[in-house]
């Protein structure tokens, strides 16, 4: 031992991204190895540039993940202010480390700080070294007959079922030994201090944090999934997994989550089939944003460059606020403020609402939900915002437009979801955690339209194929 207490040797620099777990964790096992653990997470601009409620669950992240360090170790998280560039060079200096492990978190910006953490560290003959597992497969694996991204989700499937995703490597043990640098305290930490009076209201709402949390989620999920095909479309019924912000952050894997369904699927008479589908929708979004970096700012077919969608105006605003008139629409919308998330038959139907009956621009819902999503995911929500709009790969037609009416009578058979966000519990929360100066109505505003909006819709898709 060192005069500090510290093991001796250089430690191993974990940079952790979105990888708040100890299972299933290649990183971390590789930074082990090098000597005693050195986690760091830098507060950088990009991540003070992402959405609001994605960074106040961002630091319940970190608080439930620096508890669990400290029970195995003793120490906590190191948390750092700057650019990865400049912060981990710094680090390597101070501690004789020679290279820096982090899970690959292949977001487009991210690729972007990579390269230039790579660049600043060559000179220290230092390196990044990047792990899998935010995704089920490599890229390099799934591809098409001609070596490229694949398109379409139904081959996509076929092809990775095929293959079969990687295997879960072993978990970190019970104790490890940690580094202790110094860094900013985390109880001085304050993520979303522009959320206001809404960060109350969403602490209210919340989900657990961490991976303990996430795992006994997947347990419960698992042992109740039986009615999950027929019933993960209603709003108004408890059918859905919940793991999407534990997935969005790592606090447990993709291929965990996977191995634990497969092992259930044999007693299953739909439901875990169907939810390993949906994990393969994740995995499709992600492996389409890898080949198309810039699917958050343009539309995957280039021909809908030109589509006459209108801007920001009184409309988007309106829709922003739930003040659409349109009940589905609007519970929805009142949902995703007040809890940071939104049932997956309803963001359908909102989104669709917005780029359809609107004409707004799918780019400005894409940003309202990356700035009120607790789970937000950048490859699935371009994806799905591209996917309704009707300009995405394997989208739906943009003749297709959901009625939200149809749908709240299809899907929220009761209204239960719709009383509840309107004029219930749900309606008061969204009163208490919206900003003053919007001046909300204390009661809700039915209204109408559909039928014009529709067919202002159809219209400007018919001259737009014709142009």
């Amino acid at each position: 031992m060192t005069a500090s207490g510290q093991p001796e040797g250089g430690p191993g620099i974990l940079w952790i991204s979105r990888d708040f777990r100890f299972q299933d964790n290649p990183a971390m096992l590789a930074a082990l190895r090098q000597g005693p653990l050195l986690p760091v997470f830098v507060l950088d601009g990009q991540t003070r540039a992402q959405g609001a409620a994605s960074r106040w669950r961002l630091q319940q992240a970190l608080i439930a993940f620096d508890a669990e360090l400290r029970r195995r170790s003793g120490h906590g998280l190191t948390l750092l202010e700057g650019e990865a560039d400049h912060v981990l060079p710094e680090l390597i200096r101070q501690t004789g480390a020679v290279e820096v492990h982090q899970s690959d978190w292949p977001a487009p910006q991210m690729r972007l700080v990579q390269d230039r953490v790579r660049a600043a560290l060559k000179p220290l003959a230092a390196t990044l070294v990047l792990h899998p597992g935010h995704l089920l497969a490599h890229p390099a694996r799934v591809r098409t007959g001609a070596g490229g991204a694949y398109r379409v989700y139904t081959p996509f499937a076929r092809a990775l079922r095929a293959l079969g995703p990687d295997l879960p490597v072993a978990a970190v043990g019970a104790r490890i030994s940690l580094r202790v640098m110094p860094g900013i305290p985390l109880d001085r930490l304050e993520l979303a201090p522009d959320m206001a009076r809404g960060a109350a209201v969403l602490a209210e709402h919340a989900l657990p944090a961490g991976e303990a949390a996430a795992l006994a989620r997947l347990e419960d999920f698992l042992d109740h999934a039986a009615d999950y095909a027929t019933q993960r479309d209603r709003p108004d019924m408890d059918a859905c997994s919940g793991l999407s912000e534990h997935l969005a952050l790592g606090e447990i894997s993709p291929r965990t989550v996977w191995a634990m369904a497969s092992d259930r699927l044999r007693g299953d008479a739909g439901g875990i089939a169907k939810f390993l589908s949906e994990l393969i929708w994740r995995e499709f979004a992600w492996h389409l944003l890898i080949a198309f970096p810039q699917m958050a700012e343009r539309a995957w077919r280039p021909e809908w460059d030109s589509f006459p969608w209108r801007s920001a105006g009184p409309d988007l605003t309106r829709w922003q606020r739930a003040e659409t008139g349109m009940a589905l629409v609007d519970a929805g919308l009142r949902e995703m403020w007040v809890t940071g998330r939104m049932h997956n038959r309803v963001r359908m139907v909102v989104a669709s609402y917005l780029t359809k009956h609107l004409l707004t621009d799918w780019r400005l819902g894409l940003a309202h939900f990356e700035d009120c999503l607790t789970d937000w995911d950048p490859a699935s929500n371009a994806m799905n915002w591209q996917w309704v709009a009707g300009c995405g790969p394997d989208a739906a037609p943009f003749f297709r437009i959901f009625n939200p009416e149809k749908q709240a009578a299809q899907y929220d058979p009761q209204g239960t979801y719709r009383q509840h966000w309107l004029k219930g519990d749900g309606a008061q929360a969204y009163l208490r955690a919206t900003p003053r100066g919007w001046n909300l109505p204390p009661d809700w505003r039915e209204s109408s339209g559909l039928e014009a909006g529709r067919a202002r819709a159809l219209a400007a898709y018919g001259a737009f194929r014709e142009s």
